[in-house]
């Protein structure tokens, strides 16, 4: 790594746990951004991202969008480490996968009561395309760390980054599918 490691975050469809639990490192956070430079994360709301060392991804993919953002990110990381449930097996959001997704916008959108006669599902370029599934990112980039957890502790998190900056393998708690 560089003499001083930029780290970059992303979130993409997640609930913003594993950002805040990194926001719960407190005042060890202190000593950790004397060492690193923060790239694009939300917690500086760096939008460009530049090339980095270590990439934090959070949350699954539901969207063409989150595919072609973590799709940047691996690029432009060195090392990328999966973090939380909704990045390393699609997390709750990943409960909608036993549903048909165009039903479902259907379901919500035209059929709920109250809504005005004629109401229709939202049609714009703006909006990103819905994934018929939502999945977790091993499946579309190479991943090189996986830190589980809902969200994973500040301590785990904070464990992690030390380990990398200094060089060592990060010891992670195995995956577990039981």
């Amino acid at each position: 790594m560089t003499a001083k490691p930029r780290i970059a975050t992303v979130s993409l469809a997640g609930c913003f746990g594993c950002h805040m639990s990194f926001l719960d490192l407190d005042e060890a956070m202190l000593p950790l951004f004397e060492r690193i430079e923060l790239d694009r994360t939300p917690l500086n709301d760096v939008k460009e991202l530049g090339p980095c060392d270590v990439g934090l991804v959070e949350g699954g993919l539901c969207n063409a969008e989150n595919v072609a953002v973590l799709r940047e990110f691996r690029a432009r990381c060195k090392v990328l480490v999966a973090v939380g449930a909704c990045a390393i097996n699609g997390g709750l959001p990943a409960q909608r996968n036993a549903l048909d997704v165009g039903q479902m916008l259907v379901d919500v959108y035209r059929s709920r009561p109250g809504l005005a006669p004629g109401s229709d599902v939202p049609n714009d370029p703006e909006l990103p395309l819905p994934l018929a599934q939502v999945h977790p990112i091993h499946e579309v980039v190479h991943v090189d760390h996986f830190l589980p957890g809902c969200p994973p502790s500040a301590e785990t998190i904070g464990a992690l980054l030390t380990a990398l900056l200094v060089g060592r393998e990060p010891s992670l708690p195995p995956l577990r599918y039981d």
